[in-house]
């Protein structure tokens, strides 16, 4: 065993992408082992939220989800169009802004100027890019930092000692300081590390699959609701997918076979179709866990590791990413000596509650698609709900991630959200300052005693002074590597500015 680095990620989905790049980009020696050739090419989610397009921002990515999102969006108006929802324009408007169980949230409805959506920044515009197309971006992304990603690898074993981490892979081992476990829903890491993995178990089979068919006319475009189920079609993809109430699939890993599909989609819709080719298919339940704990000595989970659910609402990716962002800064710290080992531990504190949410999310999507005549009512209730400007907004706003905050205390209420980003007075925007994927605290007041104060920090944090392009009675904010504010201040106030430092950064130089 000659081979070693500082950090060894189980996984090449866009949680262990993301994690990799984060811990490149502060200059830690990172390998990427992935059991699969390539891109996994079975349907998974098909947008991000607010969050997860701010932090793709904030390490300039942007240009490549606006291409992708144009693409998604002349496929999406095809979709419009086969239901007859057309103006005749060339790219049709796009009529929901997200969905509910199924209960589609009219975009029209959706209150833009709630302040929870001011100050997002062009991330903001983006959502409607698949996970493929976030994965391609990310490898890309990887390949330029100088990442190590090797494919057709299976991590077997390991084992952790107080120093590190040997991994097999195969007939080979590696020795790492840290193992990073974002290797799925099924994670070898989590299984052989023990985490405790508490949860519901499932209660529905689902199936979601490109295929092609014959007798598809008695089929409804888009999400429908039966006395048996769920079913989603798009005719001009041939995407299907079938919701089954009746408890969870007799083996979850047997091949998916087109009788299967067939079978299925019949069972919910009512109509005999045939399914003739499957292009890509996957089976899920809503079984919902998550780990107590995401750390357990040298070894940590992100993503499905950590955190399991139904697809309902697409957020799993989101909170994955999430996931890496946070965690990807402070693994750096720790491994390149700047700060205990003890900062790893906030993130379990930050992110197990933002996953506990998204589950009891899921579960509630859950019950309103049971078929029984209580469930069906309290849908009924739920949609006419949904169909008000009020609750259509509110539900955005939590799918879209903008409410989530983090307990960092403080008396600011800007410190534990996710930094606004504004324009400046020197044309750029807060966003914009976090490509290299350090520290930014933002000097909006043009302060020398505030400068001076955080010069000890200078190698973890980088200074940026100019004025905000509109007036604002914000006079400072510290910034963690990840986007989320760890200090602000008003009228040039520097209380509490050491202490912030001094928790996220060590002690001054």
């Amino acid at each position: 065993m000659n081979e070693t680095c500082d950090v060894v990620v189980a996984g090449a989905g866009p949680v262990g992408l993301m994690l990799a790049c984060e811990l490149r980009l502060a200059g830690v020696d990172v390998l990427v082992v992935e059991r699969l050739d390539e891109i996994d090419p079975t349907l998974k989610a098909a947008g991000v939220n607010v969050q997860t397009a701010q932090a793709l921002y904030r390490r300039g990515l942007l240009p490549e989800l606006i291409a992708d999102q144009e693409q998604a969006r002349k496929r999406m108006g095809l979709f419009v169009r086969s239901r007859g929802e057309s103006t005749g324009a060339e790219q049709p408007k796009l009529q929901f802004a997200g969905h509910f169980a199924g209960i589609m949230l009219d975009i029209d409805l959706i209150d833009t100027d709630n302040s929870a959506f001011a100050d997002v920044g062009p991330a903001g515009e983006v959502f409607f890019v698949p996970q493929q197309n976030i994965e391609a971006t990310l490898g890309r992304y990887a390949a330029e930092l100088g990442v190590t990603v090797r494919r057709g690898v299976e991590l077997t074993d390991f084992t952790e000692d107080g120093d590190g981490v040997t991994i097999r892979l195969g007939d080979s081992a590696i020795r790492a300081g840290w193992l990073v476990g974002c290797d799925g829903g099924r994670s070898i890491v989590r299984k052989l590390s023990g985490f405790d993995f508490p949860g519901l178990d499932p209660e529905l089979t689902g199936h979601q699959a490109l295929v092609e068919m014959n007798g598809a006319e008695g089929l409804t475009p888009g999400w429908t609701t039966t006395d048996t189920g769920m079913y989603v079609y798009n005719p001009t993809m041939g995407r299907i997918l079938t919701v089954e109430l009746d408890g969870p699939p007799a083996d979850r890993t047997a091949p998916i076979t087109a009788a299967d599909l067939q079978a299925s989609l019949r069972a919910v819709s009512g109509v005999p179709v045939e399914v003739t080719a499957v292009h890509s298919a996957t089976r899920f339940t809503d079984n919902t866990r998550q780990v107590t704990e995401y750390r357990k000595g040298r070894v940590l989970l992100a993503g499905d590791a950590a955190h399991v659910h139904s697809p309902f609402g697409g957020q799993g990716l989101n909170l994955g990413v999430g996931d890496a962002v946070n965690l990807g800064w402070k693994l750096a710290a720790v491994v390149r000596g700047r700060a205990r080992e003890d900062l790893l531990d906030t993130y379990t504190t930050e992110r197990h509650p933002i996953g506990a949410w998204v589950l009891d999310w899921t579960r509630a999507q859950v019950a309103l698609m049971r078929t029984d005549k209580r469930s069906r009512e309290l849908r009924a209730v739920m949609a006419e709900l949904l169909a008000t400007r009020d609750a259509a907004t509110m539900v955005l706003r939590k799918i879209s991630g903008v409410l989530h905050r983090y307990d960092l205390g403080g008396g600011h209420d800007r410190v534990g959200a996710a930094v606004p980003d504004f324009e400046l007075s020197d044309g750029t925007r807060l966003g914009e300052h976090f490509v290299d994927g350090g520290a930014v605290l933002f000097d909006l007041a043009d302060s020398a005693g505030l400068r001076a104060a955080a010069a000890p920090w200078a190698s973890s944090v980088r200074v940026v002074t100019a004025k905000a392009a509109r007036p604002r009675k914000l006079s400072a904010m510290l910034v963690r590597p990840d986007g989320f504010v760890a200090w602000a201040a008003d009228s040039g106030s520097r209380d509490g500015l050491e202490a912030a430092l001094i928790r996220w950064f060590g002690a001054a130089a």
